[in-house]
C-alpha cells in the first residue's frame, strides 16, 4: 500500500512585480485556474516555483497566499523547502505548519554532496523532527547526491511520514527499482518517465509542459493508470513534439522556472515571465516562438487564451 494516492501533481509558479514582490492578484488567479481545471494536488516552491531563490519575507508571503487559496477549496497545500541551511529548512517548516500546512516537499542541501551519515541526519531533522507532518523528497541532480532506490527503502522503513519522491529524470530501469524496492512511497515522474513508469507500476504524474492542457494531461495520466500503451504512445509523441518546440524557442538554456512561466502565460496573458534575479526568464519573443510552434503543430494542446 502506497503512503500517498496515485495522482497528478502540479506546480504553482509565482508571478513577481518588478520590485520582486509577489503579484498577489495574478498569483491567486493562477491557483484558481489550476483548481478549476481539476488539478487538486498542488505545490509551491519546487525548482519551477523558484523555491531556491526566495528570501524569508517572500517565502512567507507566498505560502500565506497559497494556503489561503487552497483552504477555501478544502485542498491540502504542499510547500517546497529548498535551502543550503538545515536550520532555515526547519524554521520554514515550522512557520508553514503554523499556517496549517501538513505536506512538504524537501530537497537535500546542494553546496556539497552529503555523506551517508549526513543524509541520515537531514531526514532525521525533517521527517524525524516533525512526525505529525508528511514529506515528499525532491530527488534531483542539482542536490549533488541522488538518493538510490535502496536508500529510499531504508529511509521509508525509518520514517513512516516519508510518503513519496519526485524523480523527474529517472530512467525506466531506475523507476522499476524504485517501485520494487520502495513501493510504499509514491514516485512522481514527468511526461517521458510516466509513459514508461506507469506500465511498470503505479507512478504518480508530475505535470510539466503538459500543463498547457490539463484535460489532455489527465487523459495521459488515466492512460497510465489503466496501462493503455496505445494512448500513452500517441499522446507521448505529441508531448515530445511540444518539448522540442520549447527547446527550439529559446536562445539558450535557462533554469526551470523560465519554461514553466511560459505555460502560465499561455493561460493568462497577464502572467509575468520574469524570474527572481540573477536568473533570466523567457523573453516575449521566446514565448511567442513557442506558442507559434505549438499552434502550428499541436493546436489542440493550447488553451483558448493563448
Amino acid at each position: 500500500m502506497s503512503r500517498y494516492p496515485q495522482t497528478m501533481l502540479a506546480t504553482c509558479c509565482v508571478p513577481w512585480h518588478e520590485d520582486s514582490r509577489v503579484d498577489e492578484e495574478i498569483f491567486r488567479a493562477s491557483i484558481r485556474t489550476l483548481i478549476e481545471q481539476g488539478l487538486e494536488d498542488l505545490y509551491v516552491f519546487g525548482t519551477a516555483g523558484e523555491g531556491y531563490a526566495v528570501n524569508e519575507r517572500q517565502f512567507d508571503d507566498v505560502v500565506r497566499i497559497f494556503v489561503d487559496e487552497l483552504r477555501g477549496d478544502g485542498l491540502p497545500p504542499m510547500v517546497g523547502v529548498i535551502s543550503l541551511s538545515l536550520s532555515t529548512v526547519i524554521e520554514r517548516i515550522e512557520r508553514s505548519a503554523e499556517l496549517g500546512v501538513e505536506l512538504f516537499q524537501i530537497s537535500l542541501p546542494s553546496w556539497g554532496e552529503l555523506g551517508d551519515r549526513e543524509l541520515a541526519t537531514f531526514f532525521a531533522e525533517t521527517c524525524g523532527r516533525f512526525p505529525g507532518l508528511r514529506f515528499l523528497h525532491y530527488n534531483l541532480p542539482r542536490a549533488r547526491r541522488v538518493v538510490t532506490p535502496g536508500e529510499y527503502a531504508e529511509l521509508a522503513a525509518r520514517h513512516a511520514n516519508l510518503i513519496g519522491t519526485k524523480n523527474a529524470g529517472a530512467t525506466p530501469a531506475i523507476l522499476a527499482e524504485l517501485l520494487a524496492q520502495a513501493g510504499e512511497l509514491r514516485h512522481f515522474v514527468t511526461e517521458p518517465g510516466y509513459a514508461h513508469g506507469s506500465l511498470v507500476g503505479p507512478c504518480g504524474f508530475l505535470l510539466s509542459y503538459s500543463s498547457l492542457n490539463p484535460e489532455l494531461a489527465r487523459e495521459y495520466f488515466q492512460a497510465g493508470v489503466r496501462k493503455d500503451a496505445g494512448t500513452l504512445t500517441a499522446l507521448g509523441l505529441e508531448l515530445a513534439g511540444i518539448l522540442s518546440a520549447l527547446a527550439g524557442a529559446f536562445d539558450g538554456p535557462r533554469i526551470d522556472g523560465a519554461y514553466d512561466k511560459i505555460f502560465n502565460r499561455a493561460h493568462d496573458a497577464r502572467f509575468p515571465l520574469r524570474l527572481l534575479p540573477p536568473y533570466e526568464g523567457a523573453s516575449e519573443a521566446e514565448y511567442e516562438r513557442f506558442v507559434a510552434a505549438v499552434r502550428e503543430l499541436y493546436p489542440h494542446w493550447l488553451p483558448v487564451s493563448a
